[in-house]
């Protein structure tokens, strides 16, 4: 009799995948779980210890319109619950999530599919037999007290994610959902393409196959759209967006209802078969994905576009720097935002910053420090050698996420020996939220930490107030966002960077220069020391949408983002115009400018100038 109730159990699963509307799954759990329920060693640990908390929160998706929720147990394989010391409460925490998850579902009087979530260890030095040795035992966990499908889910490497079918299937026949993470070049950390793991994963014995997690919706889509051909029915269930730091507070930014509802619109025209999302997600998006595909919007404009990616550094000179000089002097600056290669040439950045020099439009370029958390040729190297071989001044990016306080502490000196002078201190895109390949970020301090760490070494000590052989001369500078959701928050913190030695700043990318009107009132009608104005030249008005719904920190405002909208094929012509005019708005406001150049067309940065 269990048996029958068991194959009409998976025909029920597969049923659905394969018939009418597509299936709503939940949101991210385990952001929620920590948010809602404090000091806890890990998620999955609220299952022993708040299991309301988790009820609460399954109920409130499955009462947004949720048809598959996943049990509160993304790390709650041996290996990762041992980091906590809670590896012998694997049995328990496991148990406990899956009857936690049908006691919402009985509550709920639902018909609502109850998934095994089971994501990577986190530790790449174990081996295939090690992981499936521990997948296995969790899959077991879970079905024996009764999930209905799996989710294996924001896997980054091919092999693993591998392995984790291969256990599963090995202890038992329940449909499997395979679901990989990916950025916006729709490619893994571990770099597979979205394509490739199509390929690979549709051989295997597995129910659907997708994306989670992730760079956000766009960058979703975008790998759904190369997974399709396989003959499997494919889920997503991205990020609400790029996860950001606020002081010690990991946040998300303010995607609304309406993107979220667009973005169910594509999924469903893409031919997924299960719409939902992940860290970020609440009740709220879970409602606009239900409504979207029980009235079956359509998609009303392009939705995925290219994310930017930025460029390098410049030079140095005795005594003050040329951005220093310029500003004591009130002349407007102008810098060019470039990302460091990926690689180990330097050629194509040393070509791009001659180009800048020579336009006679630049002064400075600022040079990223690994952004969005992946690594490239570090910021402050890549600045020193643009310094030495082009002799274009820079203004390096520099966070504490990849290093502890003496290692801050000695690349600050190796890059004060090659003639480094301006810095600014970034707080740093975070490791992104639920990610689980091992990253971990240092933070040992934050960018007013950092802050600190800089005048210290100026005033000739180290951060432990010890004399170091010969102070360093460093240009501090830092961030600043005028738009910010807690202005108030913010503009603590900016007063805390201002008495830690900052020199100047550069706000986040502004929009719309009202937000730094509101900003310098606030502080007393002036900034205390020089501003510059962060300006995005963006083309297209899929990336303003993106900017404003997927990136925390940046808004683009609805009269901004109706006027891209409104250009159509045009909207490149519309997006310099409003570049153009942010930098003129600025002469009257600000110290100057910086400017962050459409996709991989940094030279396009000119063009505002043109």
């Amino acid at each position: 009799m269990r048996r029958a109730c068991w194959n009409a159990s998976v025909s029920r699963v597969l049923e659905r995948l394969a018939e009418g509307p597509p299936l709503v799954g939940d949101g991210g759990m385990g952001v929620l779980v920590s948010s809602a329920v404090p000091r806890l060693r890990c998620p999955e640990e609220a299952n022993l210890r708040a299991p309301e908390s988790v009820l609460s929160l399954h109920l409130g998706f499955i009462r947004a319109g949720a048809d598959l929720i996943e049990t509160n147990t993304f790390g709650a394989n041996r290996r990762k619950l041992s980091e906590h010391y809670l590896e012998d409460e694997a049995a328990r925490i496991n148990e406990a999530a899956v009857k936690i998850a049908r006691d919402a579902r009985e509550v709920s009087g639902r018909d609502v599919l109850v998934a095994g979530a089971i994501g990577p260890l986190g530790d790449v030095a174990a081996s295939s037999e090690e992981r499936r040795a521990v997948f296995a035992e969790q899959a077991e966990l879970l079905e024996g007290r009764g999930v209905d499908l799996f989710m294996v889910e924001t896997f980054y490497e091919l092999d693993e994610i591998v392995d984790a079918i291969a256990a599963v299937r090995g202890v038992s026949s329940l449909p499997i959902v395979a679901l990989m993470t990916f950025d916006e070049d729709a490619e893994t950390i571990g770099g597979v393409g979205a394509a490739d793991a199509a390929a690979a994963l549709g051989a295997l014995d597995v129910a659907a196959i997708g994306a989670n997690h992730g760079a956000g919706l766009q960058a979703a889509l975008r790998a759904l759209e190369q997974m399709a051909g396989t003959g499997k029915p494919l889920a997503v269930l991205p990020n609400v967006g790029l996860a950001s730091m606020a002081g010690q507070r990991i946040v998300f930014p303010h995607a609304t209802p309406e993107y979220f509802g667009e973005f169910a619109a594509h999924a469903q025209e893409l031919g997924a078969r299960i719409v939902g999302g992940c860290c970020g997600t609440t009740p709220t998006e879970v409602a606009a994905i239900r409504a979207a595909i029980d009235e079956g919007r359509r998609p009303s404009a392009p939705l995925v576009v290219r994310q930017r990616e930025l460029a390098m550094p410049t030079p140095v000179a005795e005594g003050a720097t040329l951005l220093q000089r310029k500003l004591a002097a009130g002349e407007f600056v102008v810098s060019v935002e470039i990302d460091p290669p990926r690689g180990g040439s330097a050629e194509a950045m040393l070509e791009l910053a001659r180009t800048l020099q020579a336009s006679g439009h630049v002064d400075v370029v600022d040079v990223n420090d690994n952004p969005r958390a992946r690594a490239r040729m570090s910021g402050l190297m890549a600045s020193a050698t643009i310094e030495r071989i082009v002799g274009l001044e820079t203004i390096p990016h520099l966070t504490p996420r990849d290093a502890s306080i003496a290692g801050l502490e000695s690349m600050l000196l190796g890059a004060h020996a090659e003639g480094i002078r301006n810095v600014l201190a970034v707080t740093g895109d975070p490791p992104e939220a639920g990610d689980y390949p091992g990253a971990r970020g240092v933070y040992e301090v934050d960018s007013i930490g950092l802050s600190r760490v800089i005048a210290r070494m100026n005033a000739g000590e180290d951060y432990n107030g010890r004399e170091i052989d010969a102070p360093t001369s460093f240009f501090l500078g830092v961030a600043v966002n005028p738009a910010a959701d807690d202005l108030d928050y913010e503009l603590e913190r900016f007063e805390q960077k201002v008495e830690a030695g900052a020199r100047f700043a550069m706000t986040q990318v502004l929009f719309d220069l009202s937000y730094l009107d509101a900003f310098l009132e606030r502080v007393g009608g002036a900034s205390p020391i020089p501003l510059l104005v962060g300006v995005f030249y963006v083309r297209s008005f899929q990336l303003a949408a993106r900017l404003h719904n997927e990136v925390p920190g940046i808004v683009v405002p609805e009269h901004v983002q109706a006027r891209l909208r409104d250009a159509g094929a045009n909207a490149s012509e519309v997006g310099l115009e409003l570049a153009r005019e942010l930098v003129d708005a600025s002469r009257e406001r600000a110290a100057g400018v910086y400017v962050i150049p459409p996709f991989r067309q940094p030279l396009a940065a000119l063009d505002v100038f043109g």
